[in-house]
């Protein structure tokens, strides 16, 4: 495509294809195998690479999805953050991380950096002096999450990119909940932009994949620690991913949509303790989240007053109780029995995580059936018509 620039759906739906030319195919074709030709040819192509033509050509679509020069594509969104951390990482060095995270990549921190030499810090707060504070003579990375899993915390890019300038420190950010539709951090000067592509880029909880998008400079130096790694994806995923993105940008405008109108329902609900949604004036960090996101995402987290999460979750029809999130389908989990299990119950009340949680990735279903749902579980756990909990 030319270089002029492209809308949202049109780059979603067009950069990174594969040229049909044998066929002249609507589609991209899928090119399967693990073993090309060395003599006589531009590109010496191997999957461990991230150069055959399927996964060469869908790295064009999320770079230019994210404002970058250059991305790559992972076996999962973890094979992503840890590739990128460690490619900026060595013994001795020292990271400064958000204490808003994952519990996937907070548990790589503390299971596996002590492993490798690492030292590493977690913030108390997200001001810039929370992160200033715990910058040493020997930090090379800050690394951020916004919005944050599970309780929708958000940092304020634009410190984070001119702390890191100031210190010459390499910015990274997990930018998973925001999906490239909503947030572009390569916009804000952040170094390092990182997927699980599962979620919004997959968005139809069949695929596992991560991304990581970046300068040309530092998708070199990360790919000399992917191709020792050996993250890469299979090229028929590559292409189900693919196919998958072309609708990321209608996809994402939906889970929008329904996402402010659940919350708002939710936060005038008498069975509702708290909600937490960026897109909610009452959201202490909403003004910060408007400044920076061209929409606030289709995740949220709330907890109950006198239900019982359990039998609330029991009693949905429509709203699956399941693993993962972004899909197209409304699925909800308990953050302290899944994401972020491997914490600490210590470490999750430190960052109000409560066993009582619930995360909430909101589908695109009609959203008069999604609200109907929660009313009827509530309703039903109220009059002690629950369905069994075992």
């Amino acid at each position: 495509m030319s270089s002029v620039k492209k809308g949202i759906n049109t780059i979603c739906t067009h950069v990174g294809e594969v040229e049909d030319k044998q066929f002249k195919g609507a589609i991209s074709p899928l090119f399967m195998s693990s073993s090309y030709a060395f003599e006589d040819v531009d590109v010496k192509r191997y999957p461990r690479y991230f150069n055959t033509p399927n996964q060469e050509a869908l790295t064009k679509k999320i770079a230019m999805l994210e404002h970058t020069e250059a991305a790559l594509i992972f076996g999962s969104g973890m094979a992503a953050i840890s590739t990128a951390l460690l490619a900026f990482l060595k013994a001795g060095d020292h990271i400064v991380l958000q204490d808003a995270l994952y519990g996937g990549t907070f548990n790589l921190i503390q299971e596996e950096f002590e492993k490798f030499g690492i030292e590493y810090s977690f913030t108390k707060g997200l001001s810039r002096e929370d992160f200033e504070v715990e910058i040493k003579n020997n930090t090379k990375v800050i690394y951020v999450e916004t919005p944050s899993n599970p309780l929708l915390k958000i940092t304020d890019l634009n410190m984070v990119a001119s702390l890191a300038k100031k210190h010459n420190l390499v910015s990274m950010i997990d930018n998973t909940f925001a999906s490239p539709i909503n947030q572009n951090p390569a916009d804000f000067n952040i170094d390092i932009i990182i997927h699980s592509a599962t979620k919004y880029m997959g968005g139809h909880s069949d695929i596992c994949a991560g991304a990581v998008a970046a300068t040309e400079v530092h998708i070199a130096q990360i790919f000399s620690l992917a191709k020792n790694f050996g993250g890469s994806l299979s090229d028929y995923t590559v292409w189900l991913l693919e196919r998958s993105m072309k609708t990321m940008g209608l996809r994402v405008k939906a889970h929008n949509e329904n996402a402010i109108q659940v919350a708002e329902f939710l936060n005038n609900h008498k069975a509702i303790a708290e909600v937490y949604y960026p897109g909610l004036q009452s959201h202490p960090d909403y003004e910060l989240a408007k400044s920076q996101m061209h929409g606030f995402g289709g995740m949220l987290s709330f907890e109950l007053k006198d239900v019982c999460p359990v039998k609330f979750r029991k009693n949905l029809n429509l709203i699956k109780s399941t693993m993962s999130l972004a899909g197209v389908e409304s699925t909800l989990i308990s953050p302290a029995e899944t994401s972020h299990a491997l914490m600490s119950a210590e470490e999750r009340e430190r960052q109000g995580i409560k066993d009582g949680l619930i995360r909430f990735s909101v589908g695109i279903e009609e959203v008069e059936d999604i609200i109907a749902d929660i009313e009827n579980a509530i309703a039903q756990v109220k009059s002690g018509k629950t369905v069994a909990t075992t």
